[in-house]
């Protein structure tokens, strides 16, 4: 049996990191880079977003819908999702309503595109809720 070299060991160290990096972007945690003025002053363009993914159950990326909620979002709670014409947004949870949806409404209400004009938005669509701005 012949010694593993130590770049073969590197090799594999490097490609370890990678996969578990990928997994980690894919169902735990994600960076996000914000564009617009709806959630100003709390979150101003150009922040970078730590989004937990897991935080409120676990959503399979390709699905659209969640396999397992072991929370609901909470009024008040920062959260990105898919608006109902499928973008992505980072808005405010406003309220849980009755129907497994919730109303997201931005801060800066005069630029915020949210609730007020698309209505109430699914659960399912949460991608996750924001833990860091930076």
């Amino acid at each position: 049996m012949e010694k593993e070299t130590s770049s073969k060991k590197m090799g594999r160290a490097i490609l370890g990191a990678f996969i578990a990096a990928l997994f980690m972007k894919i169902f735990l945690f994600d960076f996000m880079l914000t564009e617009g003025q709806s959630m100003m002053p709390v979150i101003k363009p150009g922040s970078v977003l730590l989004v937990n993914k897991m935080v409120y159950g676990f959503r399979l990326p390709w699905s659209g819908a969640y396999i397992a909620w072991w929370a609901r979002p909470k009024q008040g709670d920062v959260v990105v999702f898919y608006t109902p014409a499928g973008e992505v947004a980072v808005k405010r949870c406003a309220e849980i309503t009755k129907k497994n949806e919730f109303i997201a409404l931005g801060d800066n209400t005069l630029q915020s595109y949210d609730s007020r004009s698309y209505g109430p938005v699914p659960l399912d669509h949460i991608i996750g809720k924001v833990l860091g701005i930076k």
